[in-house]
């Protein structure tokens, strides 16, 4: 699977949620970290939510590669499904017992880990290379710097958008992809009069249903309004309310698979991602890791010959720009105890061009590297391209800006709102107490 907001997933992270809130003397002080010198041996120990086969294919090769010009070292990995990885995580780093390599959201979660003391500075190290950094560009790796200090490598950036069946709209007669609500809207009641699903939703996991929650927010609210929030948690702009009114407008025109409470995003055909994928719903509002995921779900396990990909409509009275984009900024991350030049090492190779062609190739999902983005073929990823360069501002997702505490309460107030459990001032309300509590 690919990660949900580096994620997302959700992923990849990909929904969950990361903080630390202990110090972390027992990971900084480990003997096999503070001894490590080139040739010993070493068990280089790393966690992903990689779980598709093409996604354990390809690190399995990248593994290999290291393994082979890194004398006595072994790497070792954990591909733990998106939903569960972050909250084993936290465990683990709390406890002292963290992985010297793992998937990294970046935000307010990254802030979190950094002010616990859990990650290395990777400044100066082989994965902050001039080279690398002309070739991955500037903006991820400030993504992942906070007060001058690199506590990521870069892998990724994942908009998102809504991903759709042509085949589907079609059969409905939608002959133009949505650029406004209204015209979404207007696409909704044409799929249910042509009998078909028009959105797939994973409300299971929360995360998915708080997708519409963030790229409303990211239309009604000006981008200054957003990178303002991300550091003072203050929700007083109307824009904030604006957003969950939103989705209650369109939670009104009944657009969601049936049972979507209880769907998951990404597992199994009866997953929002598998409805999507046999064609029992025409639409899913997601990061640039869909294809992939959707891939491993159609019954031959084949990419979906079908698939679109448009940025999120724009609302009428909104703030924000509509070449705005979201989506998760982050890669990798090295644990306090983890020897620095055998991780950053490890993480420069992941980025190579070579291994961020197969990456492509494994995922669906755009490279950073620029050389290797000649192997893009895909319309979606041509137009994801293109739309990251011609966006005024990439925000990431909400709940990874505002770290676990308020990020949860916000996803969990999503899934309320569209049960009726609460409004939209209840809304604001509850990520209000949140951030109050931090």
């Amino acid at each position: 699977m690919m990660p949900r907001r580096y994620r997302s997933g959700t992923q990849v992270v990909l929904a969950g949620t990361v903080a630390a809130a202990l110090a972390l003397s027992a990971c900084s002080t480990g003997p096999e970290a503070s001894d490590y010198q080139e040739g010993d041996p070493y068990t280089l120990t790393v966690w992903t939510n990689y779980t598709g086969e093409a996604g354990l294919a390809w690190f399995d090769g990248v593994a290999e590669e290291f393994e082979a010009t890194h004398e006595n070292v072994t790497v070792e990995a954990q591909h733990i499904q998106n939903e569960e990885l972050d909250g084993k995580l936290q465990t683990a780093l709390n406890s002292g017992d963290a992985p010297d390599v793992f998937l990294q959201r970046g935000g307010g979660k990254m802030r979190d880990m950094a002010e616990a003391n859990q990650l290395l500075d990777l400044t100066g190290s082989a994965v902050d290379s001039a080279e690398l950094r002309e070739k991955l560009g500037d903006a991820p790796y400030e993504a992942l710097t906070l007060d001058g200090r690199l506590l990521a490598a870069p892998q990724l950036v994942q908009p998102g958008g809504i991903w759709y069946s042509k085949d589907l709209f079609r059969q409905a007669g939608i002959t133009e992809t949505p650029k406004t609500v209204d015209d979404l809207a207007d696409a909704i009641q044409k799929l249910k009069g042509a009998g078909i699903t028009p959105i797939a939703l994973g409300g299971k996991d929360a995360w998915p249903a708080a997708h519409w929650y963030y790229f409303f927010a990211l239309r009604e609210c000006s981008a200054d309004t957003l990178e303002a929030t991300n550091e003072s948690l203050d929700f007083s702009d109307p824009c904030y309310e604006n957003a969950a009114e939103d989705v209650v407008d369109l939670a009104a025109l009944e657009p969601f698979n049936e049972g979507f409470l209880n769907t998951s995003a990404q597992q199994g055909a009866s997953s929002s991602a598998g409805l999507l994928a046999n064609h029992k719903a025409a639409m899913e509002l997601m990061g640039s890791w869909e294809p992939g995921v959707v891939k491993d779900l159609t019954p031959n396990q084949e990419p979906l010959p079908d698939l679109g990909w448009f940025p999120f409509p724009q609302v009428q009275s909104g703030h924000g720009d509509a070449t705005a984009l979201m989506g998760g900024k982050g890669g990798f991350s090295c644990s306090a105890g983890a020897p620095k030049t055998l991780c950053a090492e490890f993480l420069a190779l992941m980025n190579s061009e070579k291994n961020q062609e197969s990456f492509y190739t494994a995922f669906g999902s755009i490279p950073l590297h620029v050389d290797a983005q000649d192997v893009v073929r895909n319309d979606y990823d041509k137009q994801m391209i293109e739309a990251l360069n011609e966006a005024t501002y990439v925000s990431d997702f909400l709940d990874t800006n505002y770290g676990q505490q308020v990020g949860t309460v916000l996803n969990q107030a999503v899934v309320e709102l569209l049960t009726g459990e609460t409004d939209p001032a209840g809304l604001v309300a509850a990520i209000t107490a949140a951030a109050e509590r931090e």
